[in-house]
């Protein structure tokens, strides 16, 4: 009997599949960057990447007098040589709204903009690097100044909210609409009460197996960013939920062919989708708040709470596995900001005279 491929190596099938048709477009010079890319980033970060350079590509055949007939596989190097810093700048505007070939409109945010002017960066100084180029014009232009988030979050009132709603969900159908309406509840509390308890990513929900679950240990294994697994511990309010989920729902469902495994089905027993959960996120959250709550945000909410329980930057960063604790105090900032300045209050020098004693 073959192997069943895991959620995690299809994905990595399918994102091989698309990087290999964007690389089909791109000069030949590209597709060495790439493989020289592949030890140091993930098959999701490459595709980014390429379809970034693709945007790229496409703008100076449309924008460059001196390409337009030329495919965007037959721009050289030498091509590359002669673009000068304002062309960078004249590709950071056409990154703000822009024309597909398959005639969509496109847009970038300063976040969007900055990433794309990154990949454009590292790029040329692979290019340098090698020595096929002379100089990284791209070094010259400014970079979108970014505006930090403020971390949005559940509050405890808002997650008990948000638990209720979803339990009292379907309160007054009947019937065929009932049976199919509890079926999905228990699987949608069991999400959002996982992403609640644990902090896990959307992505990370989705390819969860039923086998990765374990009740003795109140854990589930999970794939991290980069191929490392990892167990994540919950308590018993996800228990709870799972074990309904498990025995009221996924155990009356025959998946189809494929997705027997998967621990979260959609309605049409397939694996369920990131933009799935995304959008069931939504449906329930915006009923109790005002707040724009996204599966993130529900990772965030756990992340905060960890981190006001424990002082542990270290702890919440492995939690939710960050590779490098800088990119959780970068997150959680403010929160050791507001812990720092309470514990300027906790020290006392000289404790005042008792004014009844004086």
């Amino acid at each position: 009997m073959a192997k069943q491929i895991t959620y995690r190596e299809q994905e990595k099938i399918q994102n091989t599949m698309k990087l290999r048709e964007f690389l089909s477009e791109l000069p030949p010079y590209a597709k060495d960057y790439f493989r020289a890319k592949e030890p140091t980033t993930s098959d999701k970060t490459r595709l980014s990447y390429a379809y970034d350079l693709r945007v790229f590509f496409r703008f100076l055949q449309e924008s460059n007098p001196n390409l337009k007939e030329k495919q965007i596989s037959e721009i050289s190097l030498s091509d590359l040589s002669a673009l000068q810093p304002v062309d960078f700048e004249e590709f950071e505007d056409y990154l703000k709204v822009y024309q597909t070939p398959d005639g969509r409109t496109e847009t970038n945010s300063r976040v969007g903009i900055a990433r794309k002017l990154s990949c454009l960066r590292s790029f040329y100084e692979y290019l340098c690097k090698r020595q096929l180029l002379s100089e990284n014009p791209v070094r010259l232009i400014d970079m979108p100044r970014l505006k930090e988030k403020a971390i949005i979050q559940l509050d405890p009132d808002e997650i008990a909210s948000l638990l209720d709603y979803m339990e009292n969900y379907g309160n007054g159908l009947t019937g065929v609409q009932l049976y199919h309406c509890n079926k999905q509840k228990y699987r949608d509390i069991a999400i959002v009460t996982l992403l609640l308890g644990t902090g896990i990513r959307v992505s990370e929900c989705v390819g969860l197996n039923i086998s990765d679950v374990d009740f003795k240990n109140n854990g589930i294994r999970v794939l991290r960013k980069g191929g490392n697994e990892m167990v994540v511990y919950f308590g018993l309010e996800v228990e709870a939920a799972l074990k309904d989920y498990l025995e009221l729902s996924r155990n009356k469902i025959t998946p189809l062919s494929g997705h027997e495994n998967a621990l979260f089905l959609s309605g049409q027993r397939k694996r369920i989708s990131v933009d799935a959960i995304e959008k069931m996120v939504k449906k329930y959250s915006s009923a109790i708040s005002v707040k724009t709550i996204t599966p993130h945000k529900l990772r965030s909410t756990y992340g905060t709470a960890l981190y006001r329980e424990t002082g542990d930057i270290y702890l919440v960063a492995d939690v939710l596995g960050h590779s490098d604790v800088n990119t959780t105090k970068k997150h959680y900032a403010r929160l050791s900001d507001d812990r720092r300045r309470a514990a300027s209050k906790a020290v006392i020098l000289r404790e005042k005279p008792d004014s009844h004693n004086s």
